[in-house]
């Protein structure tokens, strides 16, 4: 059973100092990465920045920004058995990069263009492959989750709120929802990343695989 899971945000450069990003830490997917290589699974782990280093055994590939993502994961799709997808890529990067500091002003104004649904796009080529996205919404949780499971093809999403008590970054204890495209539906309450990892493993890659 190969395992493939990109994790981290990505960055979408602005010029060569700044850029967008989000508040992604990186810990869910290099969670799952432990946990898959602990069971004996070759995993890659595709990665952008985070503050965490390989797990030890995972094939790791640094990545910065959205079209980086996207080379990798053309690249190993075609050579993994389950695809894990954490990766708060970023839904928006500038529509021109500028090779110089841009200089303060106010007001700044910055055109963006959203980038591409790299989740979807994979999920309509899996064959046989199991895919599995992530999603993380302030509002509507269960509605908006399943409508991503069904219009991206997907054969599970994690879905996650953040807010109303609920922190979706770092390691808190945090509740998640498993989503199947059978229609099942699996709750996991006020759980670390690292719990939730072993779970999602155990509901995703059955003992018969």
């Amino acid at each position: 059973m190969r395992v493939l899971i990109a994790a981290g945000p990505t960055r979408e450069m602005i010029d060569p100092i700044r850029y967008i990003s989000n508040l992604s830490t990186g810990r869910m997917g290099f969670e799952l990465a432990k946990e898959s290589i602990r069971r004996g699974y070759p995993t890659t782990l595709i990665s952008g920045p985070t503050n965490f280093k390989a797990p030890p055994g995972v094939k790791w590939i640094s990545i910065i920004s959205s079209s980086d993502l996207e080379r990798m994961l053309r690249k190993y799709f075609d050579r993994c058995d389950v695809l894990f997808m954490p990766s708060a890529v970023c839904d928006f990067r500038p529509l021109h990069y500028s090779h110089r500091k841009v200089r303060r002003r106010s007001p700044l104004k910055l055109t963006m263009v959203a980038t591409p649904d790299l989740l979807k796009k994979l999920a309509r080529k899996k064959a046989g492959r199991t895919v599995v996205g992530f999603c993380l919404e302030t509002e509507n949780l269960i509605e908006n989750a399943g409508r991503k499971l069904r219009e991206k093809k997907l054969d599970y999403i994690v879905a996650n709120r953040h807010g109303k008590g609920n922190r979706a970054f770092g390691d808190l204890p945090t509740t998640v929802f498993i989503l199947g495209k059978d229609g099942s539906s699996l709750r996991l309450a006020r759980m670390t990343k690292k719990e939730i990892a072993k779970r999602l493993l155990d509901r995703v890659i059955s003992p018969e695989k």
